[in-house]
C-alpha cells in the first residue's frame, strides 16, 4: 500500500489593526524601499521612472499604502519548513478604531458573507489574485 502526497492547500486569513505613530518614518521607509526596488529591477528607464513616481506619490499620500507596500506575505511564511506560498493577496486601509467600542468584534454579516465567500472558491483552482483597494499582491 503506498501512500501519496497530495499537497494540502491551507486558506490562512489575518487581520491586523496597526497604530501608525509616525507617518514620517513609515513614508520615509516605503520611499526608501520603492528606490532599492527599482534600482534592484533594472526595468526600462521611461517605464521605471513612471512606474516609480507613481508609487512614490501613493506612499506620500496615504498612510495605508505606505504600510502595505512594505508588507509581502512571502515574507511571513518563507521561513517556516514545508510551506510554500502559492498565492496571497492582502489591502490596507485607514479606519476608524475605538478598542473598547462592543462591536469591534467581526460581525456576524461578516462572517456569513466571509462562508459564502469560502463556498464560491471551494474546488476553483486559478492564478488570478485579488487587487484590493489600497493594498497590493503577490503569486509565487
Amino acid at each position: 500500500m503506498s501512500t501519496s502526497k497530495t499537497p494540502t492547500f491551507v486558506r490562512l486569513r489575518v487581520e491586523m489593526v496597526l497604530e501608525i505613530s509616525d507617518v514620517d518614518a513609515l513614508t520615509g521607509t516605503a520611499l526608501e524601499s520603492i528606490a532599492a526596488d527599482f534600482t534592484a529591477s533594472g526595468a526600462s528607464a521611461d517605464d521605471s521612472i513612471e512606474e516609480r513616481t507613481h508609487a512614490e506619490e501613493t506612499v506620500r499620500e496615504d498612510a495605508a499604502e505606505a504600510l502595505a507596500s512594505l508588507l509581502d506575505p512571502f515574507d511571513l511564511v518563507s521561513q517556516v519548513p514545508g510551506v510554500e506560498l502559492a498565492q496571497a493577496s492582502w489591502s490596507s486601509e485607514t479606519i476608524d478604531y475605538d478598542p473598547d467600542a462592543e462591536d469591534w468584534a467581526a460581525d456576524e454579516d461578516e462572517a456569513a458573507d466571509d462562508a459564502d465567500e469560502d463556498e464560491l472558491y471551494d474546488g476553483i483552482e486559478d492564478n488570478e489574485t485579488d487587487d484590493e483597494e489600497g493594498g497590493g499582491h503577490t503569486e509565487r
